[in-house]
């Protein structure tokens, strides 16, 4: 296996585009790359061995086909097992009628002719219902495992940007809001969907996206209604940062499809992350999230310590050299 590359996955693609970035396509396109738990259980082996590759700074996250990045979660595996199935009770078939219950004995004859009635033995007994705090206990266990996964993204310190084409639904918009930078195709249709299929949205979006983009009534009106809103309307609250069109030649006809044109966008924004130092790009992404979460002082303080460290790395230096030369600077791995 080369150096920065992992093991393959049935649901994913991981492919190395460019020096330093790493390509992971959500690879389930005829079912509009709607999530099964084998997928989201993958995603934390997936984003743990890229960040600790020496040879990946910056990851870009896609999903395969034209028709969606995903269409969040798969809601007829969901509905036919898991969870919700295997706990929760299920309605029962119709009792027999006591008529249909007896059961005639059957008469076998002994060797002797004497004649014996035997009886099938009863069968045993079901296992008695959990109580709700027992249900309770297990669905936290699968929540919280659910939502580690994608916080795996969001872990990771390399920066990842994610390009939403297509349909982005339900987890779609959980799994997008753990990615650093999120741009879209103009196409694109949008829905926080949970509410539609009887839940409130548990693996991350209720906590994360009101802290992402601008307005609390916008946040509460898509979380709400579930409604489904544009790649402009997701650009203007902040969602997203960029929609980019189809690129077009000089007689109007379209020469690259949306898609393309947006994981150019993509690539040439990674290999961008991969140039600068990635001392200084990972200790950037740390120091933002870990501030968002926490007041102006405790940010300074943090940033002052992980910084009296950092800064001791010879790239600072380097950078300002090369910077004064006007050239590209180079850096090692880490």
């Amino acid at each position: 296996m080369a150096d920065g590359s992992v093991p393959s996955f049935s649901y994913f693609n991981i492919t190395y585009p460019a020096p330093y970035v790493a390509h992971v396509e959500i690879n389930r396109p005829k079912k509009l790359n709607a999530f099964i738990e084998p997928m989201w259980l993958a995603l934390p082996q997936i984003f743990t061995q890229l960040s600790t590759s020496p040879s990946v700074r910056a990851i870009i996250l896609t999903g395969a086909g034209d028709r969606a990045f995903t269409a969040g979660l798969d809601i007829h595996a969901a509905s036919t097992s898991g969870p919700l199935v295997q706990l929760m009770p299920q309605p029962q078939p119709p009792s027999s009628s006591p008529s249909n219950q007896h059961q005639e004995p059957s008469q076998f004859s002994q060797p002797t002719g004497t004649p014996y009635t035997t009886q099938r033995p009863p069968p045993p007994p079901p296992d008695p219902p959990l109580d709700p705090a027992r249900i309770s206990r297990q669905l936290l266990t699968h929540i919280t495992t659910f939502q580690s996964c994608l916080t795996s993204l969001e872990s990771c310190p390399k920066p990842i940007i994610s390009l939403l084409h297509g349909h982005t639904h339900g987890l779609g918009i959980d799994l997008a809001l753990c990615t650093d930078v999120r741009i879209a195709t103009p196409s694109s249709t949008f829905s926080v969907a949970e509410v539609s299929v009887g839940l409130a949205a548990d693996v991350g979006t209720l906590s994360r996206l009101s802290k992402l983009v601008g307005s609390g009534s916008w946040v509460k009106d898509v979380c709400l209604t579930a409604r489904p809103f544009g790649a402009e309307e997701a650009r203007r609250e902040g969602l997203v940062s960029q929609v980019v069109e189809a690129s077009q030649g000089e007689d109007g006809r379209e020469t690259q499809k949306e898609k393309e044109a947006g994981m150019q966008v993509c690539l040439q924004w990674a290999q961008k992350i991969a140039e600068k130092s990635p001392v200084a790009v990972q200790g950037t992404k740390e120091l933002l999230n870990w501030s968002r979460d926490r007041g102006v002082a405790d940010g300074l303080r943090y940033t002052a310590v992980w910084n009296s460290a950092a800064l001791q790395t010879e790239d600072t230096l380097r950078a300002m050299r090369a910077q004064l030369k006007k050239r590209t600077p180079t850096f090692e791995k880490l």
